[in-house]
């Protein structure tokens, strides 16, 4: 797995964004992607990214990027171990290089982003938990426990449950 970072993938995104041998891929869910995106990337998101394996095998070169860069090499390996034979690119730091670098970026969405709905709904569980232990029984501050659990798994790995149920979400289709 080779790796690019967001100066020189912008780079390759504008000299070759017409080539048909190469693939750039947001491995996002749909609603991170509809929120904010890189132009001229397309999403396939990585719980998806199986069905897609016939798009993949007429590339060359296949740039992959996400979030933070945890999710892109996961579905590089993930290409590797199903016998996608391009070259895989795998974006450093992913979209939040990009916006650190000040690179535009484009958004389909005018919903409350994914993220602030984790944020809300992380904030909306562990009142209502410290409430119920106080008027109900104690044992509801287990609930805040792991809230506080779920989000520090997230920060550690990137990868976020709330997040993904949340863009299940009807209100977020």
């Amino acid at each position: 797995m080779k790796h690019i970072n967001i100066d020189s993938f912008r780079d390759v995104i504008n000299a070759e964004k017409s080539n048909s041998t190469i693939d750039f891929i947001n491995v996002c869910t749909p609603v991170e992607y509809n929120e904010k995106h890189i132009s001229g990337v397309r999403n396939v998101p990585l719980d998806e990214i199986e069905k897609h394996i016939s798009e993949f095998n007429s590339k060359k070169t296949i740039y992959v990027h996400c979030r933070s860069g945890n999710r892109s090499k996961k579905a590089i390996e993930i290409l590797e171990a199903l016998g996608v034979v391009a070259e895989m690119v795998n974006v450093e730091g992913g979209l939040m290089a990009w916006e650190q670098a000040k690179f535009d970026t484009t958004s389909l969405s005018r919903k409350l982003p994914l993220m602030r709905q984790v944020f809300l709904c992380a904030g909306i569980l562990i009142i209502t938990a410290h409430l119920l232990a106080y008027v109900v029984d104690t044992r509801f501050a287990f609930l805040s426990l792991l809230v506080g659990i779920g989000l520090t798994i997230s920060g550690l790995t990137g990868w976020c449950g709330m997040a993904l149920l949340l863009s299940k979400m009807p209100w977020n289709k």
